[in-house]
């Protein structure tokens, strides 16, 4: 094992390699989710009906508009697609290949979602046994605290897919970055075009935008990496208000809704004009953002942080949830939604869901990091695990999280990553021998005392000169 000097050294080393900025980006993107959220729970218990769930942040008239400036979800997508594209190069220089990437990646996200799935099995079970015996929760409660709770995790099925296509869209962005654009975009735009024009019918077939809206904003992060935006200040600030000023035409006279969240899931057009206008306003900040980052105090705080990024995005709203419960048995804890008290209560209930965020990352976080032991399996195999790992998620964008889709997740998550090791390598050789015992012959005579590969079939053929 290498001593602690050595371990200082190595992380010195990379992260003089790495852009912190775009670290600082994912770890305020997170923050900033948590933000959102722990503002979307409110509990009332002063009503008619006894325990109701409310959205007191989106019952704001401003709301909407304040979207348009906070839905950040797609510059996550721009600069994982700046980091992918960064790895996967980097991989490449080292003799690596497509199988083993996407191995890497999708283990990086199925092992943190594991445990969460198997504690949504325990907890959704465990309501509904206490509903059934006592009746002191309603069955809606329930669902709306389960379906809401379970919500982000529709980012684990578009980023997996993402980073399932990295290896192919890397390629085709080095082959032909301008048509590749514009493949997606048209894409995106025929989706878009045949989810409103069947209006709720077409829901489901707006989730095939999972396979153009994400990956063209990851696109965006392959150019960032490129150096697309390293341009002159105007420019970038010309390219940010184009690509929010975009939001205006599409909302007033196209099909989309003026709230960003409502076009999230599926996934629509809006969201692509976002990443573009929140790509250039990233380099436009690049400068300052480098000058904090050489401050010890951020690059702690984004060490922190972004050593628990999952686990804090995975788990920050059954937190929230089971704070706001607890909430309810003390009294005066849990002041009406959207009341003054309820919004000055709001800073102390982040820090503490921040404190046992750090608390539970002790006990699951070691999920969170890459065990990647052994061969990578076949591809057939890797993209099998790839397919578990964004089936379940999937799902739950239009069926929302329930005991059966708990129970599938589970099941799912923990097949992938089984065969994302030893055991899928294993499968893998097995299937092999199967298949090379289905179609060839036994052999009738015994094999050569010599191998035949101890001489190159192109020596043994060649003519000898004398």
């Amino acid at each position: 094992m290498p001593s602690a000097t050595e371990r200082s050294n190595a992380a010195a080393i990379d992260l003089s390699r790495r852009d912190l900025t775009l670290d600082l980006a994912r770890v305020f993107c997170v923050l900033l989710v948590v933000v959102i959220h722990l503002l979307f729970v409110g509990v009332n218990t002063h009503g008619p009906s006894g325990i109701a769930l409310e959205r007191p942040l989106e019952a704001q008239q401003w709301f909407p508009i304040a979207t348009w400036f906070g839905q950040i979800m797609p510059l996550f997508f721009v600069v994982g697609g700046f980091a992918s594209m960064t790895a996967w190069r980097s991989l490449r220089r080292r003799g690596g290949d497509g199988a083993g990437y996407v191995k890497s990646r999708v283990l990086r996200l199925a092992q943190p979602t594991f445990p969460l799935f198997c504690f949504y099995v325990v907890a959704i079970g465990a309501g509904l046994i206490v509903i059934d015996a006592t009746g002191v929760l309603s069955f809606d409660v329930l669902d709306g605290v389960f379906v809401g709770a379970g919500s982000p995790l529709w980012f684990i099925a578009a980023y997996a897919l993402c980073q399932a296509l990295v290896p192919f869209l890397a390629r085709m962005h080095e082959v032909a970055p301008r048509r590749t654009v514009l493949v997606l975009f048209i894409g995106v735009v025929a989706v878009d075009a045949v989810h409103y024009s069947l209006g709720a019918a077409g829901l489901w077939l707006g989730l095939l935008n999972l396979l153009f809206v994400w990956p063209l904003v990851q696109q965006i992060g392959f150019w960032y990496a490129d150096g697309f935006f390293d341009r002159p200040w105007w420019q970038l600030v010309l390219i940010a208000l184009f690509g929010v000023g975009m939001l205006w035409p599409l909302t007033a006279f196209g099909p989309y809704d003026v709230n960003m969240l409502v076009d999230l899931n599926p996934p629509t057009l809006p969201l692509v004009f976002l990443g573009l206008s929140q790509a250039a306003f990233l380099r436009l900040l690049k400068r300052p953002l480098s000058a904090l980052m050489r401050t010890r105090g951020a690059r702690g705080v984004v060490f922190l942080v972004g050593t628990r990024l999952m686990t804090i995005y995975l788990w920050h709203l059954p937190v929230i949830v089971a704070l706001s419960g607890i909430a309810i048995l003390i009294p005066g804890a849990s002041p009406e939604p959207a009341s003054p008290a309820w919004w000055l209560t709001r800073p102390i209930e982040y820090v503490l869901v921040l404190g046992v965020l750090f608390a539970l990352s002790l006990l699951v976080g070691r999920w969170e990091q890459p065990r990647e032991v052994g061969p990578t399996p076949s591809p057939v195999i890797v993209a099998l695990a790839a397919v578990l790992t964004i089936l379940v998620p999937v799902l739950l964008i239009p069926l929302g999280l329930d005991f059966v889709l708990a129970i599938a997740g589970a099941v799912t998550f923990g097949v992938a990553i089984l065969i994302l090791g030893r055991w899928g390598v294993r499968m893998g050789r097995s299937l092999r021998r199967d298949d090379v015992g289905a179609t060839e012959p036994a052999p009738t005579v015994p094999a050569p005392t010599v191998p035949m590969t101890t001489v190159p079939m192109s020596s043994a053929l060649r003519p000898r000169r004398s």
